[in-house]
């Protein structure tokens, strides 16, 4: 997802989202209309799919501070899941998850416990920050193999279209994320 809403912002265009049984996917995105330089804008494209869920989650983390704020955050997940499922969704794996989820964080809705909602959304945003360190093997990956395609990682993606390696690539991600999860639980634990 965060692949397709860089390529929006960018001012391309995000035709779909396949979502795999073992939680991985592509975005299907187009960045030919952007306003940047077609090598930059390539780059940002394949940084924002490994840095939007440590920016997502930071915002989780950050809106549980407050009751009101994380019973904001979880309605508008819950919106953006909804039109993801209309707009972008289109493997079965994908409206399945996806599904289930939304049902999952209607029902927490239900309850009407702030308590229940700031848990929820916290848990949410820790799951999101840490998901970039689930996919270490990948970050450090200069090509892989997807339907028996060898395919070209995002790290390496930048660095072709940038300067540096790869795994320079991979490291920085690492400590973006780092400072984003550290800047957010800073904000959370601040009195």
């Amino acid at each position: 997802m965060g692949h397709g809403l860089t390529a929006l912002l960018l001012g391309g265009s995000f035709k779909y989202l396949e979502i795999y049984e073992n939680g991985g996917g592509v975005a299907y995105c187009n960045i030919g209309g952007s306003y940047l330089p077609y090598p930059i804008a390539k780059a940002i494209l394949a940084a924002g799919g490994l840095l939007g869920p440590a920016f997502v989650g930071a915002i989780l983390i950050a809106s549980g501070k407050y009751p009101k704020s994380s019973m904001i955050a979880l309605r508008i997940l819950i919106g953006i899941m909804v039109i993801s499922l209309v707009l972008w969704i289109r493997s079965f794996w994908g409206i399945v998850t996806l599904s289930a989820f939304v049902i999952f964080l209607c029902i927490i809705t239900l309850f009407k416990s702030r308590k229940l909602e700031v848990i929820t959304i916290l848990f949410l945003g820790l799951q999101s920050v840490l998901s970039t360190y689930l996919q270490l093997d990948y970050l450090f990956t200069k090509q892989f193999e997807r339907d028996g395609d060898i395919r070209t990682s995002d790290t390496q993606t930048i660095a072709e279209n940038t300067i540096g390696t790869y795994w320079m690539w991979a490291v920085l991600i690492i400590c973006i994320s780092i400072y984003i999860l550290w800047k957010s639980f800073r904000f959370y634990f601040k009195k």
